[in-house]
């Protein structure tokens, strides 16, 4: 598998990115009520929360797989349960989100080549890949994610910010 061609830029770009949309959709979703938040809306991870707190638990397994640190506890069919409590999804979020973006500003051109290896959980094996795919991929799957609550709560009534990137404030 080739990988794609990034550059630290690219990650604090994105990561910037990360923080303002997890902003938005989080102050969106601070309107709803606990049950609407809760409430089953046919999506992958089925709600608005449930979907948020996959991203928040899979956003930890990759930093974990980028840093070496601890694996978050629970398996991938348990992560829209990982921050049940609205309150701590936030706290939580939050800090992940400045984590994220600490590590992309620290990040070098030598950190995003060659492969990592780590053991899927999904696949049941150990798995490598080019580091910079997989941080293409850690991005990729935010958006994709995020695309889908912002979908949920343009239907609950709520209106979160543009998602495209060209509209990103320059200060966050």
């Amino acid at each position: 598998m080739t990988a794609p061609m990034i550059t630290p830029d690219y990650c604090r770009t994105m990561g910037r990115y990360n923080l303002w949309q997890n902003r938005s959709l989080v102050a969106c979703a601070d309107a709803l009520s606990a049950d609407e938040r809760a409430r089953d809306r046919g999506a992958f991870w089925g709600s608005i929360a449930g979907t948020l707190s996959h991203l928040l638990w899979g956003d930890s397994v990759w930093m974990s797989r980028f840093e070496g640190s601890p694996r978050p506890p629970g398996t991938i069919a348990a992560s829209p349960g990982f921050a049940a409590d609205w309150a701590d999804y936030r706290a939580r979020r939050s800090a992940m989100d400045v984590h994220i973006l600490a590590w992309a500003d620290g990040l070098a051109a030598a950190d995003l080549a060659g492969d990592l290896v780590w053991f899927s959980g999904v696949l049941k094996r150990e798995v490598s890949m080019p580091k910079a795919l997989q941080v293409v991929h850690f991005f990729n799957h935010q958006t994709h994610h995020r695309g889908q609550v912002h979908a949920m709560l343009t239907a609950a009534g709520r209106r979160p910010e543009d998602t495209d990137l060209i509209f990103m404030p320059t200060m966050l």
